[in-house]
């Protein structure tokens, strides 16, 4: 049997990178070289300079969102100067004078992003399905409330000889394994894939899946679960 091919015979593969022609690969929605424009991490200056910007590209002066909204110059000043922050109440008028929603105000503030970083042989030994038998789940990172909606849980998992019993897995969110050591025949649903090193495996795990051939031990592999915030990755 080749390396890494489904034991199911119809099943599909992806095709080798050299035979796949440029229209007919993947395309990726978001890029991920692009950058955005430089942030502030300072609220006052960045709503200042996002209102001076406004102001600038309608054309007009101060003097004239002065009195369009009934702030005087002075304080004009300080806010696009970064020097106060300014009441919900003046927002309101400045949105409504350069005609924009109050939350334009705050797209060069640049809050901060969460990080974790793990030493090797430092992740948290974690209890989960499957840890009674035999398998050894260590959570290489994990990040609470985000930005982008998303929970990923990074796991990193052993299986030995006492990894005698296989657990069926089944839950929210989709799942990526990546093969490190060992050889391992791997069900999703009714299908079985022979997985070695260098091998992936990224399923939608609503559907039953777990080991089902513990083949070369000692086995080590890559789990990365990833499910909305609002949902649950619990297996």
């Amino acid at each position: 049997m080749e390396k890494g091919r489904d034991l199911d015979e119809g099943s599909e593969e992806l095709p080798p990178a050299a035979s796949q022609s440029h229209d007919s690969r993947p395309r990726l929605k978001q890029d991920p070289h692009a950058t955005r424009e430089p942030r502030e991490n300072v609220l006052e200056v960045a709503i200042g300079r996002e209102v001076r910007a406004r102001r600038r590209k309608l054309g007009i002066t101060v003097a004239d969102l002065a009195a369009a909204t009934n702030i005087s110059l002075g304080m004009l000043s300080k806010i696009e100067n970064g020097n106060t922050s300014p009441s919900l109440t003046t927002l309101q008028s400045l949105s409504h004078a350069l005609g924009v929603p109050i939350t334009a105000f705050l797209r060069r503030f640049e809050e901060e992003r969460s990080v974790v970083f793990v030493k090797a042989g430092e992740g948290v030994d974690v209890e989960r399905r499957g840890t009674r038998a035999g398998h050894q789940y260590a959570l290489l990172g994990h990040l609470g409330a985000n930005l982008s909606g998303v929970v990923v849980e990074p796991y990193l998992i052993a299986l030995t000889r006492e990894s005698d019993i296989f657990p069926t897995f089944q839950h929210g969110g989709v799942e990526f394994l990546y093969m490190l050591e060992g050889e391992v025949v791997y069900r999703h649903g009714d299908r079985e894939f022979r997985m070695l090193p260098g091998d992936s495996l990224f399923f939608d795990a609503d559907a039953p899946h777990g080991p089902a051939e513990l083949t070369r031990l000692p086995i080590r592999y890559l789990s990365i679960i990833c499910y909305p915030q609002s949902g649950n990755g619990d297996g």
